[in-house]
């Protein structure tokens, strides 16, 4: 499990930015990202043991966040050879045998492109796919158009990686106009700095970053009313 370590300061000096401290389900989404075999399970190209440890604190928000109300997505990294969904031919190195077994397992239809078998999704969760990193970035715009016809205001983001795919989705969320809370321990990077770098600098100017905990106690406390 990652040790992660957000300074007093830069929570202090990101306060004044974005600090929520309650939620409308009605008008709020959990997104996880790339909660996929592919990066959780043991033995896959990109299975990480901190993706793994954040299995259950993402279910569990998933659980809450549907009793309450509020819309669960599921993003899934997805490699296509179609344009405009393909990444531009100088980003990978497709003669490395470890690139081309990573294209090969995000590509729609494979097992391990799906979302680990332990991921709890329901009927009336949404489950898109994503072409690049930040998921507003992708072609398709899928996210966009989804959050918006549900007229969400609030992000809540977990999943993998916190510093590549989770950062880039929060801040391109951020600067078109959405709260943002990023969910410390239900995140996953491969180490412990990576993650706690990335979540500094959201916290300092992008979103808020609380623990599933206190994302839970939210929507318990709106369950009671």
């Amino acid at each position: 499990m990652h040790r992660t370590e957000l300074p007093d300061w830069a929570i202090e000096r990101g306060r004044g930015y974005n600090s929520f401290a309650a939620l409308d389900p009605a008008s709020t989404a959990l997104v996880v990202i790339d909660m996929q075999a592919a990066f959780v399970g043991e033995g896959q190209v990109f299975g990480n043991a901190h993706a793994r440890d954040a299995i259950t604190p993402c279910n569990r928000l998933a659980m809450a966040m549907r009793q309450a109300g509020g819309t669960v997505i599921w993003m899934r990294q997805t490699t296509s050879e179609l344009p405009p969904l393909a990444m531009p031919d100088w980003q990978y190195d497709r003669s490395d045998p470890f690139v081309a077994r990573a294209i090969a397992a995000l590509r729609q239809g494979e097992a391990s492109h799906d979302l680990d078998p332990a991921m709890v999704r329901e009927a009336g969760d949404l489950v898109l796919d994503k072409y690049r990193y930040g998921a507003f970035s992708c072609p398709d715009g899928a996210l966009e158009k989804a959050i918006r016809a549900l007229r969400i205001e609030t992000l809540v983001l977990a999943g993998t990686l916190t510093n590549v795919c989770v950062e880039s989705t929060a801040r391109e969320g951020n600067m078109r106009g959405w709260k943002v809370i990023v969910v410390s321990d239900a995140c996953a990077a491969v180490t412990d700095a990576e993650h706690n770098a990335a979540l500094m600098n959201l916290r300092l100017n992008f979103a808020d970053v609380r623990t599933s905990g206190e994302v839970l106690a939210m929507l318990e406390s709106v369950e009671a009313v």
